[in-house]
């Protein structure tokens, strides 16, 4: 018996391109704000700000799945020593 398979993959590759073009668009958009601070609102503020800690969260998940991946890669070699 095993789990359910729902046919989808994801490479780091896939996942590291993403999260570029998510980092690449809060870091246009602190630009164009900066660059034009008289368009600059409270709402249009918090709005980025939201958006760089969305973009922090997503760069600390893909880090810990690293981390992850390592420690599952270590325990196995671990595991064939043996």
């Amino acid at each position: 018996m095993s789990g359910p398979s729902f046919g989808a993959t994801l490479s780091f590759q896939t996942l590291i391109k993403n999260y570029i073009k998510i980092q690449s668009r809060v870091v246009s958009a602190v630009q164009a704000l900066a660059e034009n601070s008289e368009t600059a609102t409270p709402g249009k503020f918090l709005a980025l700000q939201f958006q760089m800690a969305q973009v922090t969260q997503i760069g600390e998940s893909i880090s810990n799945l690293i981390q992850q991946v390592q420690a599952m890669i270590a325990n196995s070699i671990r595991n064939q020593k043996g």
